[in-house]
């Protein structure tokens, strides 16, 4: 892979690229004072809406706004079009691999992943074992992530098919952009949005067999870090946002308790891990769920989106299998690629990653939100060697993989404007068909030189541009 950056406004010759160029007219003749006080209308307007993400491992857990960044990442239509077939391709592959694992097990028998990889995988739930789906449908909503390599070739980094999250920031991204800075949509033709919410809606109820199915937000409570978006999706679909305590269980059916009584509840769109969902079935413990809850959905009593059992197929150590899911299954090429993968637990490649260490990227198979990883060219030789450590202790919990040179996009920080790396995240819906809204999540690494993301590491977003060639 290249190890130059892709600038995503402006070409190697320094050249404006030609989807940028009425943005780029209007940010030079925008007077830097105007740029400033939008900026601080932002992040006010934003504060006030209460849109905040809990930074864990913070001595008090505390609330912190999302850093904004008002200049977008614009993506040709052209281009969209090809990401959008490939992660449309993927996850489709990526549901039929679920349908497969709980029920045949062709991939397992045709020997193209191995059996302990699959069946002893922590995100392997036994209780899906023979249990068939509407539609076959797994993971209604994912997420897909992508990173641009120094030649512009997009590849996926990442698949989040359990309780992918983002989307209420993808959202409230646009809406601020058109609030600061509506002369700029009224001289681009960008691509919309906000259908979205609605979008969701529709796939969440064709997940049920019944003609309108009654369909709740199922969210841990406000201590979560992405309560704001759990309510914020509740709101704009024009359901009810309920915690475990607000529903219950009679006679395989699921209850929500209201002030007229008992109401039925047929879809639930979960936001809560599967260890979590039931203490009957998982862990006895948790407070967060409905006791009887998996018992009602193995009666097909009620819809889980996404189902329990996702995670094994969003787990690192079954991605590098993805383009042969696509192949296995579809017949086709896969649209998008993968990032080149070593897996620590094959002894070869294990090697290979112990050799070159400082110039991999590590990540825990069952790691999230930019946790629990190593990135080699910026870390000190003692975490190089905690690492190694760690690794040597339990090879099969970690995937290495090359540092990558993501893109970068001008940004606004403290001294100005500079380039900054970013990914992107489009969120995928699963039902009649499999579609997703033109744009997604842009996350942008704030610190100079970091290539890290995620917003409890420092990230911001910005808003996402689909525009006409």
């Amino acid at each position: 892979m290249a190890r130059s950056f892709f600038d995503e406004m402006n070409d190697a010759n320094g050249a404006c690229r030609a989807h940028y160029q009425d943005f780029s007219r209007w940010l030079a003749n925008t007077p830097p004072e105007l740029l400033a006080q939008r900026r601080r209308e932002a992040d006010l307007l934003f504060h006030r809406a209460g849109i905040t993400f809990t930074l864990y491992g913070d001595e008090q857990d505390t609330e912190r706004l999302i850093p904004f960044d008002i200049i977008p990442r614009s993506i040709p239509a052209s281009e969209w079009s090809v990401i959008e077939r490939g992660c449309i391709q993927r996850v489709n592959a990526l549901n039929m691999f679920l349908a497969d694992i709980y029920h045949d097990q062709r991939i397992i028998k045709a020997g193209i992943i191995p059996a302990e990889q699959v069946l002893g995988n922590e995100g392997y739930q036994k209780a899906m074992v023979g249990l068939d789906l509407h539609r076959d449908i797994y993971s209604h909503i994912s997420g897909v992530d992508l990173v641009r390599d120094g030649d512009g070739t997009y590849y996926v980094l990442e698949d989040n098919l359990r309780t992918p999250s983002g989307v209420s920031y993808m959202l409230e991204d646009r809406k601020m952009m058109m609030r600061l800075f509506p002369e700029v949509f009224a001289k681009q033709r960008i691509a919309p949005v906000d259908h979205y919410p609605n979008l969701l809606l529709k796939t969440l109820k064709s997940a049920s067999r019944l003609d309108n199915p009654n369909v709740v937000v199922l969210t841990p409570g406000r201590f979560n870090s992405a309560f704001f978006e759990h309510a914020f999706l509740a709101r704009e679909m024009g359901v009810e946002l309920v915690e475990g305590a607000d529903l219950f269980v009679q006679d395989l059916k699921v209850f929500m308790r209201t002030t007229d009584g008992p109401k039925p509840v047929d879809v639930i769109y979960r936001r809560i891990d599967d260890a979590f969902l039931d203490p009957k079935a998982f862990n006895p413990d948790s407070m967060l769920g409905v006791p009887g809850l998996v018992a009602a959905y193995c009666a097909g009593n009620v819809v889980l989106a996404n189902a329990i059992g996702t995670g094994v197929a969003d787990d690192k150590s079954i991605y590098p299998y993805v383009p042969e899911m696509i192949r296995f299954y579809l017949d086709e090429e896969p649209v998008l690629q993968n990032v080149p993968t070593f897996q620590c637990r094959k002894p070869d490649e294990l090697s290979h990653v112990l050799a070159n260490l400082p110039q991999l990227v590590v990540k825990e198979t069952q790691g999230s939100g930019g946790y629990g990883m190593l990135v080699g060219p910026a870390s000190s030789a003692a975490e190089i060697e905690d690492f190694r450590q760690r690794i040597k202790a339990r090879p099969h919990a970690y995937i290495a993989q090359p540092t990558l040179s993501l893109s970068t996009c001008p940004t606004f920080v403290e001294n100005g404007i500079a380039p900054r790396h970013i990914d992107l995240r489009p969120f995928v819906l699963s039902g009649k068909e499999t579609r997703l809204v033109p744009g997604g999540l842009t996350r942008v690494a704030l610190k100079e030189g970091s290539l890290i993301v995620n917003s409890s590491q420092g990230g911001g977003t910005k808003d996402t541009w689909v525009v006409e060639d």
